[in-house]
């Protein structure tokens, strides 16, 4: 009986003393790959459409809600009809698999190659479609608006937008 407990003690002296990266198990809920400084590019008939770049990808298509996330955050670059690049910066991101939608959170800023600003703390891309679309405030500037509001759904080119309330300026045209 006394060896036991030396034993057991011994046992969970020597266990204090292991390294912790050795005593790392994994479970259901751990990526099923991680990758570092990635850059996947979207393809459409052999036209470049957007470049996503990021310091580290967790890819979880191994749970029954199949996703990825870029918990360092990410930038897309994608290109308009001319192929002028646009930028979107965020701090993190998701992108569902059977959706195609990415998730931007926190920080979230687009500039556009005409100058056009865009700046949130959440926004949805649909990558199917080329919308954006959010349901928190953001604040919009080009050489025509300065506005801001709650709520955005948009092209990728922000030529079709619809918002909540605006509150700020704009030019209008009559006709």
């Amino acid at each position: 009986q006394y060896i036991f407990y030396i034993l057991l003690i011994n046992f969970a002296h020597s266990c204090t003393n292991w390294d912790k990266s050795e005593l790392k198990t994994t479970s259901a809920m751990d990526p099923f790959a991680t990758s570092y400084e990635i850059r996947m590019v979207y393809t459409d008939s052999l036209k470049i459409n957007s470049i996503l770049t990021a310091p580290k990808h967790e890819d979880f298509r191994n749970l029954f809600f199949k996703h990825s996330i870029f918990p360092e955050g990410l930038k897309l670059v994608f290109y308009d009809n001319f192929g002028c690049p646009n930028i979107v910066l965020a701090d993190y991101g998701t992108i569902y698999k059977d959706t195609s939608i990415l998730d931007l959170v926190g920080n979230v800023k687009i500039s556009s190659s005409n100058g056009d600003y865009l700046e949130t703390n959440q926004l949805y891309w649909d990558a199917e479609s080329d919308w954006f679309f959010t349901n928190e405030n953001f604040k919009f500037w080009n050489s025509d608006y300065d506005v801001a509001a709650k709520r955005l759904d948009a092209n990728k080119q922000f030529t079709k937008f619809n918002t909540g309330r605006l509150t700020g300026t704009m030019s209008v045209e009559e006709r």
